[in-house]
């Protein structure tokens, strides 16, 4: 691993992109198998939306994105698209785990 100013080509910079890429994508893996989990303790749809959730889970990936040096805005979209795409792959879990019980 060089440190960004370690690399002498861009080569060596995409590279480390990649690896970091590639980190990320299996940390959003991970996150991914904890809501699935989270499915288990919901009682409804509606607890699964969990909108005052979001909105402050959104607040504070902000804040963290701001601390870094990101773009507030920029982050927030790209969290606010990953967690719609994830509250509607635990919308299908839970109510496929819901039929299960029936």
């Amino acid at each position: 691993m060089n440190t960004p100013e370690q690399c002498q080509t861009m080569a060596e910079i995409r590279a480390e992109i990649d690896r970091l890429d590639r980190q990320v994508i299996a940390l959003l893996g991970q996150r991914y198998a904890y809501v699935k989990a989270a499915a288990r303790f919901k009682t409804s749809e509606a607890a699964v939306q969990a909108p005052d959730r979001v909105q402050a889970m959104l607040q504070q990936r902000r804040a963290w994105a701001e601390a870094e040096g990101l773009n507030g805005d920029a982050i927030e979209t790209l969290y606010r698209n990953l967690v719609n795409h994830f509250i509607a792959e635990e919308t299908n879990h839970w109510q496929e785990s819901q039929l299960g019980e029936s």
